[in-house]
């Protein structure tokens, strides 16, 4: 597995001129192309191994570009709908949820394309496989078992949009109390196994709850081999944010199946209370190899965003102290102004 951040600030402008932040954590399935994401922010990257091919900088390349196409074209909508209707506040509110919803959605289908025409060797970045591609993979093997869980966050004036496809997840700091904004997807979460039968999957226990006891999550981009079982259809949520948030932690799966939504946050919170000034949002990532694959690729460097740095590097070295083993994906965002 692969796991990795994006870091987007400004990526993009929402109907009314409001910057729109973007934070994602990735956890690639099936080869290292699809989970292997550009950070603007970038600084400072040590890789135990020798870093991918071009090709397989799939999410790089076309994940935040996806998104910020997606807005654009709902932003338009919106703004075309407000000229032409006259609506209350709370109406207009609604319908901009709706806009974001659906802006969301539509970008994880084009991304699940992507996945799904792109080839386990690590070529084909593209809607289709290039045909001059001449890996051993045949061809009904193609794609089948390259995918990704995507966990996504947007910051844009005081709302968090959250969206999530698989087991990665994000967690709200507010007031001391951790507040999760994703639910994973798990293939014996209930709703989710009834929907896997009634699509004709099943369920199989093999070293944990597995659809069709190859995949330990029951939503993710791609994955061509286990549809219609497994979609990218994300869960979307969208909270007002308020003076008591402190700060945003997305993670994979090698950060969760160890550590608390309570024990994260309160790690996280400390560092980013102790240490020099930062602004706000301000955000930071830091991916730890599990032992197996050796090494670690903090993406943002400790001079850049010192205290979301190291509540990142922390939480993950966490990880790694209580054996996780898979590997760690953290992205801090931090949401006061700290002096």
């Amino acid at each position: 597995m692969e796991d990795t951040v994006s870091l987007h600030p400004s990526f993009c402008a929402w109907a009314d001129g409001s910057p729109m932040h973007l934070f994602a954590v990735f956890d690639g399935h099936g080869g290292p192309h699809y989970a292997t994401a550009s950070i603007h922010l970038a600084t400072f990257q040590q890789l135990p191994h020798p870093p991918p091919p071009p090709a397989a900088a799939l999410c790089r390349e076309q994940m935040h570009v996806i998104l910020a196409e997606e807005m654009a074209g709902a932003a338009a909508a919106f703004n075309n709908r407000q000229q032409s209707e006259e609506q209350p506040a709370e109406a207009s509110a609604s319908s901009e949820q709706v806009a974001w919803r659906g802006a969301l959605s539509r970008s994880f289908a084009r991304a699940d394309a992507l996945a799904v025409s792109a080839c386990a060797c690590g070529r084909g970045s593209t809607l289709s496989v290039p045909k001059s591609c001449s890996c051993l993979q045949s061809a009904a093997q193609k794609g089948a078992i390259v995918g990704s869980t995507a966990v996504v966050a947007l910051l844009v004036r005081d709302r968090l949009i959250v969206a999530n496809c698989g087991d990665s997840r994000a967690v709200l700091s507010r007031g001391g109390v951790a507040v999760p904004l994703s639910h994973d997807h798990k293939p014996d979460r209930p709703d989710e196994m009834a929907r896997i039968k009634a699509a004709g999957g099943k369920v199989m226990y093999m070293n944990g709850a597995r659809v069709r006891g190859i995949l330990a999550m029951s939503r993710a981009l791609g994955h061509r081999l286990l549809k219609p079982e497994v979609i990218c259809e994300p869960e979307i949520s969208i909270t007002e944010r308020c003076e008591d948030d402190d700060c945003l932690i997305l993670a994979s799966d090698g950060l969760w199946d160890v550590i608390s939504n309570k024990v994260a946050c309160d790690v996280a919170r400390q560092c980013l209370e102790d240490g020099s000034p930062t602004r706000a949002p301000a955000a930071a990532g830091s991916s730890e190899a599990a032992p197996s694959s050796g090494g670690a690729a903090p993406v943002v460097s400790q001079e850049e965003e010192p205290r979301c740095f190291r509540a990142a590097a922390l939480l993950a070295r966490l990880a790694l102290g209580r054996e996780s083993s898979d590997n760690i994906s953290v992205v801090v965002v931090d949401l006061k102004a700290r002096s």
